[in-house]
C-alpha cells in the first residue's frame, strides 16, 4: 500500500512540476522605441530674427483683441504679454478666471518667446514621446496658449493664455498673437 501512495505522490508531482504554472514564462517584451528624432533639416527651424521688444501700448492691443474673444465664447482666461526675453509687460485675469492659471498663462509667453515657437509644439513633442524638451529649460511649458509675436519678421514677444483647455487658451491667444502676426 505504502509503495501505491508514493508513486501516485510521484506521479502528481510529475504532473504539477510540467504544469504550465511551473514551466518557464518567456522575458517580457522590451517596450516599444521612442519614435525617432526625424532628421536633419537643412535649414535652422525656428530661426526668427529677434526685433525691438513689444511696447506697453503695443501689448495692450494685444491684450484687447484676446479679451475680447474671450468674452465673446465666455471663457475666463488669464492674459500675459511677454517681451522678446520672456520679461513680463501686460497681464491680466479676466473677473473669475482661475487663479492659478495666472502664472501658467505668463509661463506659457516665456516660453514662446525664448523658444521663438507656439508652445503646442513642445506638447506635440511629448505627446509622440520625445520628453527630451523637458530638459531644455525647468520653466519650460509644453502646453498650448502661447503664441510669438512677429512683427515684419522679428519676433518683438508672446502671448500667452491660461484658464481653460489647451485648445481653449491657444484660441485666445491666438486672436492675440493675429495683431501683430497678421492672419
Amino acid at each position: 500500500m505504502r509503495s501505491i501512495v508514493s508513486m501516485t505522490l510521484a506521479a502528481c508531482a510529475v504532473a504539477a512540476l510540467g504544469s504550465p504554472a511551473f514551466a518557464q514564462t518567456p522575458a517580457p517584451a522590451a517596450p516599444p522605441a521612442p519614435p525617432s528624432a526625424g532628421g536633419t533639416p537643412d535649414a535652422m527651424p525656428f530661426d526668427i530674427p529677434y526685433g525691438v521688444s513689444i511696447g506697453l501700448e503695443r501689448a495692450k492691443q494685444v491684450m484687447a483683441a484676446a479679451e475680447a474673444e474671450a468674452k465673446r465664447r465666455n471663457w475666463k482666461m488669464n492674459i500675459a504679454v511677454v517681451d522678446t526675453n520672456g520679461e513680463l509687460v501686460h497681464f491680466e485675469r479676466m473677473e473669475g478666471a482661475q487663479i492659478a492659471s495666472g502664472p501658467i498663462s505668463i509661463n506659457k509667453a516665456r516660453t514662446s518667446a525664448r523658444f521663438r515657437r507656439e508652445t503646442r509644439l513642445f506638447y506635440n513633442a511629448y505627446e509622440a514621446g520625445h520628453t527630451s524638451a523637458g530638459t531644455l529649460d525647468p520653466t519650460l511649458a509644453a502646453n498650448p496658449g502661447g503664441f510669438p509675436l512677429v512683427e515684419a519678421g522679428k519676433l518683438i514677444g508672446a502671448v500667452g493664455c491660461s484658464g481653460g483647455t489647451g485648445d481653449q487658451d491657444a484660441t485666445i491667444c491666438k486672436v492675440g498673437a493675429e495683431v501683430v502676426n497678421g492672419k
